[in-house]
């Protein structure tokens, strides 16, 4: 019974940061968002990763909050092109863009306020 209480709670907590983690970065999307003046929130992740997890959580409401923004995000394992692209090295990268500029980056930062207010400021 005590086996069965462990599996069980060990299960919900990982569902708990069950967040849905696709790629959606192309070098053709990027382009023309930056050709029209978009601003653009890159984040780089991996797929075992608890931090990613959190900041790709955080991402997807900033996402609703922030709509005019446009959000990719890639799996830094598989995408090691994109890393090279852009010049990330650690997963957990977020990188904005703004008039074909990277205006900020942030490694391995989980703490929404502080993704909400760099993103105010925009």
């Amino acid at each position: 019974m005590k086996n069965l209480f462990i599996v069980i709670f060990l299960f919900l907590s990982f569902n708990v940061y069950a967040v849905e983690k696709k790629t959606t970065f192309t070098n053709e999307i990027f382009q023309i968002a930056q050709a029209d003046g978009k601003i653009v929130i890159i984040n780089s992740w991996q797929k075992t990763c608890y931090t990613c997890k959190k900041q790709i959580k955080i991402l997807d409401q900033a996402k609703k909050d922030f709509n005019n923004f446009l959000f990719l995000s890639y799996d830094q394992t598989k995408y090691k092109d994109i890393a090279k692209l852009l010049n990330i090295k650690y997963w957990t990268t977020i990188v904005i863009y703004q008039d074909n500029k990277e205006i900020y980056r942030s490694i391995g930062e989980t703490n929404k306020e502080k993704i909400y207010s760099q993103l105010n400021l925009l």
